[in-house]
């Protein structure tokens, strides 16, 4: 399916460049508007990022989350700086259909395996965000800026004897610049890992990117800048989607 997101920063739509905080770009948007559209068309949830949170839990946006769930019944996951049980008890409670974990999948996996448990395979997502080198996908957190020896393979090796189900899989090179995703990557991480539904991140720039996207077998594509910036509506993207 086609994931419509928006990251959020001092309570405005924003996009970052590869992540960098000081490489952003502010959009005024209608949020009301804009959400009321996107159930209109028929998208089936939302991917939200506190990019507040993201750096400090005590900043998260509580004020503008519990806006957004108020007046959309569009189911919403929800990421950024999601690092303790408390952390997620109060996004559940707030409405939110699904917690994205990030760093504290290598910071703290042993907890996350056994959030995977208690909440269930289906309220989590996995954010595993990779950089490229010599063939091996390190996975980076801390907002990119940290490196770890961890791989893609091993964290999804890991969390697999807890049934993980969703992982959104970003390479970082691609984020937020619209030079098209990382076809190969895609093709190889869902051939290895049948069990898990991955979600697609980081350089859609064009509908042929969602059709190439799709023939991969990624189960859902995450669509932030390119449908903020209006190079194809969300109604082109849900239909090629369809018919691919």
């Amino acid at each position: 399916m086609i994931i419509p997101a928006f990251d959020f920063l001092e309570g405005k739509a924003v996009r970052l460049y590869q992540g960098n905080y000081l490489d952003k770009k502010f959009y005024n948007i209608d949020l009301y508007q804009h959400l009321k559209d996107l159930k209109k068309q028929g998208v089936k949830i939302i991917h939200l990022v506190d990019l507040n949170g993201a750096k400090k839990a005590e900043n998260r946006q509580i004020k503008l989350f519990q806006n957004i769930i108020s007046y959309t019944k569009i189911p919403i996951q929800i990421g950024g700086g999601i690092r303790t049980e408390n952390d997620i008890n109060t996004l559940f409670k707030l409405g939110f259909e699904r917690v994205v974990i990030g760093s504290s999948a290598i910071t703290n996996k042993f907890e996350v395996k056994r959030w995977l448990k208690v909440y269930g395979s289906n309220k989590i997502v996995l954010a595993l965000d990779i950089n490229i080198m010599n063939n091996k996908k390190k996975i980076s957190i801390n907002g990119w800026v940290k490196e770890t020896n961890y791989t893609l393979e091993d964290a999804i090796d890991y969390f697999s004897s807890e049934h993980l189900q969703h992982v959104l899989c970003t390479d970082i090179s691609k984020d937020g610049t619209l030079s098209g995703p990382n076809i190969t990557l895609y093709k190889e991480i869902v051939k290895k890992f049948k069990h898990i539904q991955f979600q697609a991140s980081g350089g859609v720039s064009n509908l042929s990117d969602i059709i190439s996207l799709k023939q991969t077998g990624v189960n859902s594509i995450i669509i932030g800048r390119s449908l903020l910036e209006k190079r194809f509506t969300i109604k082109e993207a849900l239909e090629c989607w369809q018919n691919e």
